[in-house]
């Protein structure tokens, strides 16, 4: 990969965090990064669209390489390194630095990767989401009254880290269990939430404003033979098997109102979070029909073939070069930059 892909038009800088190692289904550390063919996907989508690539890894160098390289925007997917807040490193350098970039601000992306955090902001939307609690350390108690089965994942991670081997507990003695492996390998807080038995689906929202965009919900059919406890949870290994486990439907199987209120809830979530440009938001919907939030990501990967976001914008009739340039457009028109 050059570092500089001569175009005319704007400089378009990319920062990531590049995965370094192989990603198997018991190593999950760098989940969130992007393979080396993802970030070039987007810099050719972006070479394509007119524009000057330059390519910026997310390290303690950035700085220096921001004032080095002057991009006139990034396109932003980093994740970041080190705490809940990770997110938000290179929006807020960005920031500082007054260069335009792609996506949501830090302030949204903290707050959307503290699951408790962002469920308790839905709550206030009057959007229902499986009632929880955080288990914050070794020595806090486990409610009582706890309704089993309950799901078990870090509260601050995304791309499935955390959903590795068994993650749902079907009493008191399995929770402890798991709680107590979830800490030893993660470290930090972990959330415990109700498991809804149901269908999964997935909603992605791209622009701003009243012109933004809902896609059309994805179900995402989860075969049991992915998990070693047979839920059909959307876990990393069935993630990384996905061609053997999922199938993935789109436009989904719903009635009209039901995709209607499932779209509704994403454009007040996406507003009330504040997010910007591109996210996508998951859902359970119950044997009940009811429509319950599971979390957001306004940072979504873009891995091609593999993410769900493209996926999602392919059924709905966006390729993946279209879909990276709107996105890039989304950033520039917040900026008043003309669109490419």
């Amino acid at each position: 990969m050059s570092d500089v892909s001569e175009c005319p038009g704007y400089r378009v800088g990319i920062t990531f965090n590049l995965k370094r190692k192989k990603t198997d289904e018991y190593d999950d550390e760098q989940a969130e990064y992007d393979s080396l063919s993802t970030i070039e996907a987007i810099g050719r989508a972006i070479k394509k669209a007119g524009c000057e690539t330059v390519f910026i890894e997310a390290d303690t160098e950035l700085p220096e390489k921001l004032q080095k390289l002057r991009p006139d925007i990034v396109f932003n997917i980093a994740e970041g390194k080190g705490g809940r807040g990770r997110e938000a490193q290179v929006p807020s350098i960005l920031n500082l630095y007054s260069i335009p970039f792609t996506g949501s601000d830090e302030t949204t992306l903290c707050i959307a990767l503290d699951k408790e955090l962002t469920k308790r902001i839905v709550r206030s939307l009057r959007i229902k989401t499986p009632a929880f609690f955080i288990w914050k350390n070794k020595d806090a108690e486990i409610p009582s009254n706890l309704h089993y089965p309950v799901i078990v994942k870090p509260n601050a991670e995304g791309s499935s880290k955390g959903l590795l081997g068994i993650s749902v507990a079907k009493n008191r003695r399995e929770l402890t269990r798991i709680l107590c492996e979830k800490w030893d390998r993660y470290r930090q807080p972990i959330l415990v939430e109700e498991y809804i038995q149901g269908r999964e689906f997935t909603v992605g929202v791209l622009g701003n404003g009243n012109s933004k965009r809902i896609f059309r919900p994805m179900e995402i059919i989860i075969s049991p033979e992915g998990n070693p406890d047979h839920t059909r949870i959307y876990s990393f290994h069935v993630k990384n098997n996905f061609q053997k486990y999922v199938k993935y439907e789109c436009p989904a199987t719903l009635d009209s109102e039901t995709e209607e209120r499932m779209k509704s809830c994403s454009a007040r979530i996406y507003e009330m979070l504040g997010c910007r440009d591109f996210a996508r938001i998951d859902y359970i919907l119950s044997q009940n029909n009811d429509i319950y939030f599971i979390e957001i990501n306004p940072l979504p990967g873009l891995a091609p073939g593999y993410s769900d976001y493209p996926m999602l914008a392919e059924y709905n009739g966006m390729g993946y070069d279209e879909l990276v340039k709107e996105i890039l457009n989304c950033g520039l028109n917040r900026y008043g930059m003309p669109a490419v």
